[in-house]
């Protein structure tokens, strides 16, 4: 009995040996052909030529440690192939068994929608005023912001990117916080990348409170409550967001929010028309009001504040080599509205134009009306930054021991444990604390414009880009 079963304990080491483990891919090449031949991605795309910074559409390649460049999506040697999303847990299965990886991508136009509630948003309502503070040159500013924007976006997802050893550019690192990690180290890169973002983020959030307490109060200047009552009846709204599990339920409220934005930017640029007769052609300025204008800058800059939501975003599209493109069109389309909205908005009203120009339109009613879309709209763009900045504190402390300080909030199938509905929860009332503490809309976003807008969306990107990709740069890119 005990030869037979040394027998067969040997004939199935063999038989592992010679069917599971030679089915395993070691090299990077191996890897890429294991991922496009079980259905992740579009068979079509495999490369296509990284010219102009198009990827092919292989992700999961994970962030550096020690040093060391590793694929997180192979990181388990007996088969089982996780890959570990950043916002997700998406399984691979076995080499025989396909995937689900792909049933959680978004479409070019999902992603799009995100990008466009991310800077379009409820900051367009203050652009006319940043006319009154700066002439032409606030208009000229959010058409060269735009095209900034847009290509510090590029480079940025372009250092997510390295060749192997075949020369596929594949997807080595996840986050922009990964990105500032293989430039200045785990230490420090990390750490300050992160503190950035949470910032931006939670700054982001408090705003969109802030606003809505401000809109309700305008629309019932004699209700009972205050702007205060108003903030803590729509942060228990928001409550809600805590159960938002990938990014596919957040474009969805993206793109409502997008269909929300048109409706009231059309009733607004209506009314504006409706006065085209006594429009004040003069009042336009080509001199800067130098106390006013950086705040008026800086709130241009916030609203084209994308980047930090670029890398996870490129990272779930089921054809990230249409990144580019999808980036491009977002970009002229807001840089194109904002501009005629200002322009047209502040030729309406002139030197009266208000901080928000839903406090000058005529009528209560009117006023109100808009208001509620606005609030609305307000309500539907709290959901991407939130999302986000729940996925950089998951990344940061709640991955589970020892890599993190926190056990891990999620369960098996990526569900959130109660204690981490809990905490997200706690995310939201901090910012509905934080709104309360800081009332002043215009000022709060000119202030995080100028300060990590500009470290997020400029200097920062174009930094790494060079120190990560200076030996493959072009002369003029490296002018630029």
């Amino acid at each position: 009995m005990q030869r037979r079963m040394q027998n067969f304990c040997g004939s199935a080491r063999e038989w592992y040996r010679d069917n599971v483990l030679a089915n395993v891919p070691q090299t990077d090449s191996e890897k890429v052909e294991f991922l496009h031949a079980n259905d992740y991605g579009d068979q079509s795309d495999y490369y296509d030529g990284g010219q102009n910074g198009q990827f092919a559409n292989y992700q999961n390649y994970g962030g550096t440690q020690g040093g060391e460049q590793e694929a997180n999506g192979f990181a388990n040697a007996n088969g089982s192939y996780a890959a570990a999303k950043f916002g997700e847990y998406e399984e691979f299965g076995d080499p025989h068994g396909g995937g689900g990886a792909s049933s959680h991508r978004i479409s070019e136009w999902q992603a799009g929608w995100n990008v466009t509630n991310a800077i379009q948003g409820m900051f367009v309502v203050s652009f006319p005023y940043t006319v009154l503070k700066g002439g032409y040159w606030a208009i000229i500013s959010m058409v060269f912001f735009a095209w900034i924007c847009c290509h510090t976006g590029k480079i940025l997802v372009y250092c997510l990117y390295e060749p192997n050893l075949d020369g596929v550019p594949v997807r080595v690192r996840n986050s922009y916080m990964d990105i500032a990690t293989a430039v200045w180290g785990p230490r420090w890169g990390g750490a300050v990348v992160t503190a950035a973002q949470l910032i931006e983020l939670l700054m982001t959030c408090i705003l969109y409170i802030v606003l809505c307490g401000d809109l309700m109060e305008g629309s019932f200047p004699d209700a009972a409550i205050g702007a205060n009552g108003w903030m803590f009846l729509c942060a228990i709204i928001l409550l809600s967001c805590a159960f938002l599990r990938n990014l596919q339920s957040v474009s969805f409220l993206s793109f409502w929010c997008t269909v929300a934005h048109i409706i009231i930017n059309m009733i607004i640029l209506t009314y504006c028309l409706s006065q085209i007769g006594s429009w004040h052609w003069g009042a336009v300025k080509l001199e800067i009001d130098i106390y006013s204008f950086p705040i008026a800058l800086g709130v241009v800059v916030f609203s084209y504040t994308s980047q930090i939501f670029l890398p996870t975003l490129e990272g779930n599209m089921s054809k990230p080599q249409r990144f580019n493109e999808m980036l491009d069109w977002s970009h002229l389309a807001a840089a194109i509205f904002k501009a005629l909205f200002a322009y047209i908005g502040f030729l309406t009203w002139g030197y009266e134009t208000q901080e928000e120009i839903t406090n000058n339109l005529p009528t209560q009613g009117f006023k109100a009306t808009v208001n509620l879309i606005l609030v609305v709209k307000a309500l539907l763009s709290y959901p991407l930054p939130f999302f986000a900045a729940t996925e950089t504190v998951e990344n940061c402390l709640f991955r589970g021991k020892p890599e993190t300080p926190f056990p891990s909030w999620r369960n098996m199938d990526g569900t959130a444990k109660k204690w981490g509905l809990g905490v997200k929860m706690g995310l939201v009332v901090v910012t509905l604390i934080m709104a309360v503490v800081i009332p002043h809309f215009t000022t709060l976003m000119g202030f995080i414009g100028n300060f990590t807008g500009t470290m997020l969306s400029f200097i920062w990107p174009c930094y790494f880009h060079m120190r990560l990709k200076w030996d493959t740069l072009e002369v003029c890119q490296e002018s630029f």
